[in-house]
């Protein structure tokens, strides 16, 4: 195996298992703080903007949320002006999830790269962002 991709695979398993330990002691399952945080940053949206801000697709939204209004923390409300379109809420329990979502994720993130200088970290962050805009640019066919 190409020693990046091995490397890259390992790091993203023990990194998943780190976060989704996080967001359990919460209450949350990996996935599901990511779908709060785009509600965070603008309440009200439909299934299908969620699902284009977390590049999942909408019925993994639309189950997702299911299980959000469940555990009481968004609603889901038909939109005033188009009766076919629902919104999603959150409630004042997903409302107070932010502030120790957020704060575990900045731990996690400080914990790993605590080694690192700030032109490393700044290093990683670029070699990573042009990793990943070159990842979603494969065809979804293999050559």
């Amino acid at each position: 195996m190409p020693a990046f991709l091995d490397l890259h695979g390992r790091t993203n398993k023990v990194l998943r298992a780190a976060a989704e330990a996080a967001v359990r002691r919460h209450g949350l399952h990996l996935g599901q703080d990511h779908l709060l945080a785009v509600l965070w940053r603008r309440d009200g949206r439909t299934p299908g903007e969620i699902a284009a801000a977390v590049n999942v697709s909408t019925p993994a939204v639309v189950k997702m949320s299911g299980r959000l209004v469940d555990a009481g923390l968004i609603t889901r409300l038909r939109d005033d002006r188009d009766s076919r379109l629902v919104r999603l809420w959150l409630t004042d329990a997903g409302r107070a999830l932010q502030e120790p979502i957020e704060a575990e994720r900045r731990l996690l993130e400080e914990r790993v790269t605590a080694d690192l200088t700030e032109a490393e970290r700044a290093a990683l962050m670029s070699a990573l962002t042009k990793i990943y805009a070159a990842a979603r640019a494969l065809p979804d066919e293999p050559a």
